[in-house]
């Protein structure tokens, strides 16, 4: 599998302090450019922005995934499963607040993985995923 160009995405955020302590701070994403109304991040190897625009920030509705309500609105990576337990592990440790508890989706199934998501503090859901067999991403 080739190794694919970076995505951008912005997503509104209703505080730049508490986004910053949620993407530098918990997650560990080292800073770009900043403003008074957006910050830019590197999000494990992708640009993230974080705008400030209070009136966006609502919770997505949920659909059932093999037994879980998954927001229907989220975004995330997919990492090695060693950095990915490390992540869980790091998030635990920081009481964080999940979503979804780290777990394995589709288990025996093609696109057996691990997942867990969790929100930042304006309510943006974040999936973290890994698989063992990282082929099997597009699994069907």
């Amino acid at each position: 599998m080739p190794d694919a160009p970076p995505f951008h995405l912005a997503i509104p955020v209703d505080d730049l302090g508490a986004a910053d302590a949620f993407y530098h701070g918990l997650l560990g994403c080292p800073h770009g450019r900043r403003s008074e109304k957006w910050i830019d991040y590197d999000f494990f190897g992708h640009q993230l922005v974080a705008h400030l625009s209070p009136a966006d920030c609502v919770r997505a509705k949920t659909n059932e995934v093999d037994g879980h309500d998954v927001p229907a609105r989220h975004f995330g990576v997919v990492m090695d499963p060693a950095d990915w337990r490390a992540l869980a592990d790091r998030l635990r440790t920081a009481n964080a607040e999940f979503i979804i508890e780290p777990d394995t989706r589709f288990k025996g199934e093609p696109g057996e993985q691990g997942t867990f998501f969790v929100r930042d503090p304006a309510g943006n859901a974040l999936e973290f995923k890994c698989f063992k067999d990282r082929a099997q991403l597009f699994a069907t």
